[in-house]
């Protein structure tokens, strides 16, 4: 009798759990799990300093307009380094690479903690620092990407990818909220600090890695190694279209600048109701995560991450049609949590859990495709782009978010942005054939 396939293991693994999130990469991998953990820890305080610069931005200029430029200055610097970046990690010692990076990353929270707690009145520098945060960030999380597959088995990957997802879960359950908590009552240089001290979790996760030199012929860390990994995207469909999905959702249906004006105008609650609607999403995904064992037992990857997309789409819809019923029979509301409209607020976290769930599975399945199917030598300028994809997304959700808010409707961009998606996902199941009839027993980039 022939035995199974790794593939086939882990879906008949998965079945005898049953909905159980799979721990075994933690179990087989301690170089994985303290990684896991420095991540999840860190994640944390950078949660926390986004959350926070939001809030300090539209303190200071009560536009939401402003708060989403953070997102807009850092974009196209992070789309270069995070492309430079993932040439770095298919050159040089990715564990290295990461390293470097995390210290850029700490000294700019740091900057950001230095210039709060100096009352400097100027805007601008806050803007500086998120940038510089924001790029080095990238970079750590392209060399970590690209070295999970080296430090967990192929037919672990599923389960890595969603303790991945439970790893984002609390990083933005609580990072978020413990944001909007320590802002309400301490202040953002007290919150900013708190980062600070956080992030030397992730010198300890990275440091303690082996050395993780890429496998086979290395290129030089330049234009040309970039773009071979463009053109890999040419003859991998399946990869490529994961990239298309995932930015049309973070670009249409990611409200999250939205969320100070509905604290203020809307929903009520100041930056308590922030922190709560900003946490709202991961405690989908942390749930998700934490029941993902049958979720990872599906081969159909591609048809389930298009279907995944869609819900997501549909929650944030719902959630626009939400905040259209709050603004038409307005109540009166006030900037503490007491004084917020405490059914709109639960209905509107329910839609953003089922948002981050639906997210959850969709990158469980992306993740598990990119890892399997692309050479190890091309994994970190893969991984480099997909982060581009994944990071930028969002700020350019958060631009075009930020454009229509000057309506003042809104509920209206997160109610065409889910009905966007909605549409783009029916249209890729429909005609793409490849991703539909993708095989986690036969990946196929």
């Amino acid at each position: 009798m022939t035995a199974p396939s790794p593939a086939e293991s882990a879906a008949e693994s998965a079945a005898r759990r049953g909905h159980l999130v799979d721990l075994r990469p933690l179990r087989e991998s301690p170089a994985f799990a303290r990684m896991w953990a420095g991540a999840a820890i860190t994640g944390i305080g950078s949660q926390m300093t986004i959350v926070g610069v939001g809030l300090d931005i539209y303190d200071r200029t009560a536009s939401t307009l402003a708060v989403s430029l953070v997102a807009a200055f850092a974009l196209g610097p992070m789309i270069v380094f995070g492309l430079y970046g993932g040439a770095l990690a298919d050159r040089f010692d990715r564990r290295t690479v990461a390293l470097i990076s995390a210290l850029a990353a700490w000294g700019s929270t740091a900057a950001i903690a230095l210039y709060s707690w100096l009352g400097v009145p100027d805007i601008w520098p806050l803007y500086v620092f998120i940038t510089i945060n924001s790029v080095a960030a990238i970079m750590v999380q392209v060399a970590r990407s690209a070295m999970v597959a080296r430090l967990v088995r192929l037919e672990l990957l599923p389960a890595a990818g969603a303790l991945g997802g439970i790893s984002a879960g609390v990083q933005v359950t609580v990072g978020p909220a413990l944001a909007g908590i320590f802002v309400a009552y301490l202040g953002f240089a007290a919150t900013y600090t708190v980062e600070v001290v956080l992030f030397l979790a992730a010198f300890y996760g990275l440091y303690t890695l082996p050395s993780m030199i890429p496998d086979g012929e290395r290129r030089r860390a330049d234009l040309r190694s970039i773009v071979e990994g463009w053109r890999f995207l040419g003859v991998a469909p399946n990869i490529r279209a994961t990239f298309v999905l995932d930015i049309v959702a973070m670009t249409f249906g990611n409200p999250r600048v939205l969320f100070p004006a509905i604290g203020a105008l809307l929903i009520g609650g100041g930056a308590v109701t922030v922190g709560i609607l900003s946490s709202a999403g991961a405690i989908g995904m942390l749930v998700l995560g934490l029941l993902s064992g049958r979720v990872t037992a599906v081969r159909a990857h591609g048809r389930g991450m298009v279907i995944a997309v869609a819900a997501y789409g549909g929650s944030i819809a719902l959630f626009g049609v939400l905040l259209l019923a709050t603004a038409v029979l307005p109540i009166e509301v006030g900037s503490d949590i007491t004084e917020a409209n405490i059914p709109a607020l639960v209905a509107a976290s329910i839609l953003l859990a089922l948002a981050g769930a639906s997210d959850t599975v969709s990158m469980i399945y992306r993740t598990t495709m990119l890892q399997a199917a692309v050479p190890d030598v091309m994994r970190g300028r893969l991984q480099g782009l997909f982060t581009v994809v994944v990071n930028g997304g969002p700020r350019i959700g958060d631009l075009y978010v930020g454009l229509l808010s000057l309506t003042l409707l809104l509920w209206f961009p997160p109610l065409l942005g889910g009905l966007v998606i909605i549409a783009v996902c029916a249209v890729f199941l429909r005609l793409y054939r490849s991703l539909r009839d993708y095989d986690a027993l036969n990946p196929q980039p």
